[in-house]
Parts: structure tokens; sequence; C-alpha cells
């Protein structure tokens, strides 16, 4: 039996990563910071697939909050073998329209929480030359496009050259970069969804399974679903003036900045 723990697991991919980890019977530690909401999915999860939930409320956009999960992650008598790094949302606004405070948490949680807990849980893992990290991005880490963009692309890089480094070691990192997921993501922010075609949207349940897939074999970007693969393709081999309009545009029409 191994652990896993789930940052922002109570909805979206994260409750999706808890649904099919515990139906492949690992046990969890559950993150998020509503604290009835969490007992309640693990209570569900230990009543529908037997294993043991444990719960720790925490908000990634403070010190406290990082330092929490990050010893948990470091307990090397309860050992976690794979972290699942998802907590995250997105700001309405463009540039200059948010508050230097919301972006500044922005990056707390994107960014500084997902390197200190990727470090306390890889400094573990490597001990016991076993483990894995999922640091849940986005496409838009590959678009010219707002602070969201730029914080998921930090994700991105920081998750293949530390997955590199670690080569050899036994732990595996991944940063999955999915599109637009059914899940709270849009309403949190105060994101209208109506105006998004209905075959850009991806199920968050076969997002994990394909993303475990990808971990297991060994990558260290996942794309889930050939839709998005053949955009980012395209992607790649646009000119960087062009795709910053068009990304600039779809940006304001559909995603967060």
């Amino acid at each position: 039996m191994t652990t896993a723990l789930i940052t922002g697991s109570t909805a979206g991919i994260g409750a999706a990563f808890a649904r099919r980890l515990a139906a492949d019977g690992h046990d969890l530690v559950l993150v998020a910071r509503d604290t009835k909401r969490l007992r309640e999915q693990a209570t569900e999860v230990h009543d529908r697939h037997g294993v043991e939930a444990e719960v720790l409320a925490a908000d990634l956009s403070t010190d406290e909050g990082i330092e929490s999960v990050a010893a948990r992650l470091g307990d090397r008598k309860n050992p976690v073998d794979l972290l699942v790094n998802n907590a995250g949302f997105g700001n309405k606004g463009r540039y200059l329209d948010v508050s230097m405070a919301d972006e500044l948490k922005m990056l707390k949680v994107h960014c500084e929480a997902v390197l200190r807990l990727t470090s306390a849980a890889t400094e573990a893992m490597r001990e016991r030359r076993r483990g894995g990290v999922v640091n849940v991005a986005s496409v838009a880490a590959f678009l010219p496009r707002g602070t969201y963009g730029a914080s998921k692309a930090w994700v991105v890089q920081f998750t293949q050259g530390a997955a590199k480094d670690l080569d050899g070691s036994g732990v595996r990192l991944m940063a999955l970069c999915p599109g637009f997921v059914r899940t709270e993501f849009h309403e949190r922010a105060g994101m209208g969804t109506d105006n998004i075609p209905g075959w850009m949207w991806l199920d968050a349940d076969k997002l994990v399974a394909e993303a475990l897939q990808d971990l297991a074999r060994g990558k260290t970007v996942s794309i889930p679903d050939p839709r998005y693969k053949a955009l980012m393709g395209v992607v790649k081999v646009t000119p960087r003036g062009l795709l910053s309009g068009l990304s600039s545009k779809t940006g304001r029409k559909y995603g967060p900045q």
C-alpha cells in the first residue's frame, strides 16, 4: 500500500486524482483549505474504496500552509510515494487590472508552493530511491499570454529541470499540461464559460488516467488528449509575434489572465 498526497484535492483535477488513486488502492493525504469538504471527501473515498484518507487543511498562499504540507511530505515514518501539486487558481482581468496582492498570491501558490513541496517530497523520495511528483501546469504555459501562463511556464521548466537532475535516482517528475477541464476553476475566478467551444473541454477522470500512464512511461511533460497535442504542435511552429497576438485575443475571450 502506497500513499499519495494531493493538493487542491476537493474539486476538479485534484478530486479526479483522489478518485482514481483511491480506486487503485492508494492511501491518501488530502490537502485543501476547506476542512468540511476535506472531511466529506475523506469519508467518501474511505467508504467506497477502503483506503485510509488523511485530512490536512492548509492555505498554500501562506508560509504556514506551505510549511505544514512540507512537514508532512518530509515525514520519514509515514512516507508519501506520490505528490500531486494541483492547487491553483486564475485571476479575472488583464495585466495591471489585477491587484498586485492577487498577482503575488498566484505566484505563491503556483511557483513557491510547488518549489517547496516538490523539494520536500523528492528529498525524502530520493533517500528511498522511489517516488513520483506530478506538477499540474497548463497548455497556457506554452502561450505568451499573461501572468497565469507565465506561472505555469515556470512550473513546466522547473519540473523538466528537476527531473533531469534526479535522473537515475528512482524519483520521477512530470508536468501535467491540460487544456480546458470542467471544474470549479472558472467559476471561482468569476469567468464565464459559455463562449468556450464544446470540443475544447476535457473530462477530468480521463485526463488523470492518461496523466498516470504518462508518468509510468517516464514522460516529463504530459499534454493529455490528441486535440491539445495537435494544437501545441501548431504552437511550436507559429512565429512568436503572430502567436502573441493570437494568444492575447484568445486569452481575453476564453482564459485566465
